[in-house]
């Protein structure tokens, strides 16, 4: 028999679905996702800690959950951290029925074996609608029978960054092809140090892979004294204002001429390191459908993106440049330096969504190395 259950958004509007997964009542903020693939993917993101996800692709399920083998230490060979960092998740239909030469489980039992509540049943992209007009909006998934949730404290990169530092060495770089048909970057045993905010391990692997030893440190670890080629400041859930340790030993960073490229919190941190302002967009960026403009240039990006803060352009210092453009609200979503090999971006240039270009920043960051 199905679990009746109730996601209640803040501003009192109910959708009433089935509960799948575990049954406990969970509360945090409702965000959304617009891709047609890749749910363990987003299911394992960081970014995503502490959020409730909506998918707003009407079938989910239907090709299980991949292996959770490990390819090092901490770092996942197919997922993007090693566990579910949502609290809930939000979906149109549910398939038990899976099938894929890949899948070890279905998506079911792997949310009950890592406490992962779901509703199922509901209008996805009548809640995206909601979404996307209000903004931000807090919400509970409240399967019956379960007790009144609590709202928990917003997720930060404490929550979710390595403990301590791990190097993992460098292998001999693979011929990786990009999917618009053109050949990776690669570098013979260069160090990039990754600033783990919650980064992708997909980001770890394509490092590994283009022939970079990586040395993976905590958020606020200063690493300066070390050696390295490169810096990579990664995505994480929550705001900027929780990094402050961070944003001085970039400022350090930043005082040098080694190439340093952040993507998401990494971004913003980059920016508030250099002098710049963040605001809170009225509309945050999400989902794998946000178009955004190099500037310079009449190419555009279709770009993946859970953010809620930019750069505020009347901010940034004569000595950076805007990067990038989202189309849909003219925020800034880049910013490079004008002289040294900095860069920061919005969104996620490891993922392949529709446009096949959004590896190229990533391979620009790799050749200056």
């Amino acid at each position: 028999m199905k679990l009746k259950a109730t996601l209640r958004l803040e501003n009192g509007l109910e959708f009433h679905g089935y509960s799948f997964g575990d049954t406990q009542a969970v509360c945090g903020e409702v965000v959304f996702n617009t891709s047609m693939m890749g749910y363990p993917e987003q299911l394992t993101d960081a970014t995503y800690c502490g959020q409730i996800l909506c998918l707003t692709y009407p079938l989910i399920g239907n090709y299980g959950v991949p292996s959770e083998e490990l390819a090092g230490e901490q770092l996942s060979k197919k997922l993007e951290s090693e566990k579910i960092q949502p609290k809930g998740l939000i979906i149109f239909d549910y398939c038990e029925d899976y099938s894929n030469w890949e899948a070890e489980k279905s998506l079911e039992q792997w949310m009950k074996e890592q406490g992962l509540t779901g509703i199922y049943g509901i209008d996805t992209r009548e809640l995206t609608k909601i979404l996307r007009d209000k903004g931000s909006m807090t919400g509970c998934i409240i399967p019956e029978g379960a007790a009144q949730p609590k709202e928990a404290a917003k997720a930060t990169p404490a929550d979710v960054c390595c403990s301590e530092t791990i190097v993992y060495p460098a292998q001999p770089a693979v011929e990786v092809e990009n999917i618009n048909g053109s050949k990776a970057a690669v570098t013979a045993g260069k160090k990039v140090v990754v600033v783990d905010l919650g980064v992708k391990h997909s980001i770890i692997r394509g490092l590994i892979a283009r022939g970079a030893e990586v040395i993976r440190v905590p958020y606020n670890y200063d690493f300066t004294e070390m050696e390295y080629d490169g810096v990579y400041v990664s995505n994480g859930p929550g705001c900027a204002c929780a990094c402050e340790e961070t944003i001085e030993v970039l400022k350090k960073v930043l005082a040098g001429n080694k190439p340093v490229f952040g993507l998401g919190m990494g971004y913003h941190l980059i920016a508030k390191a250099a002098g710049c302002e963040l605001q809170k967009l009225a509309h945050p960026h999400r989902g794998a459908n946000q178009p955004v403009r190099r500037e310079g240039s009449n190419r555009t990006y279709i770009s993946a993106q859970n953010v809620s803060r930019a750069v505020t352009a009347a901010s940034i210092p004569s000595d950076w440049e805007v990067a990038f453009v989202n189309l849909n609200d003219g925020a800034v979503d880049g910013i490079r330096h004008k002289s040294k090999p900095f860069i920061g971006l919005n969104f996620a240039p490891e993922v392949c969504v529709g446009l096949t270009e959004n590896v190229t920043p990533l391979d620009e960051f790799i050749s200056k190395l």
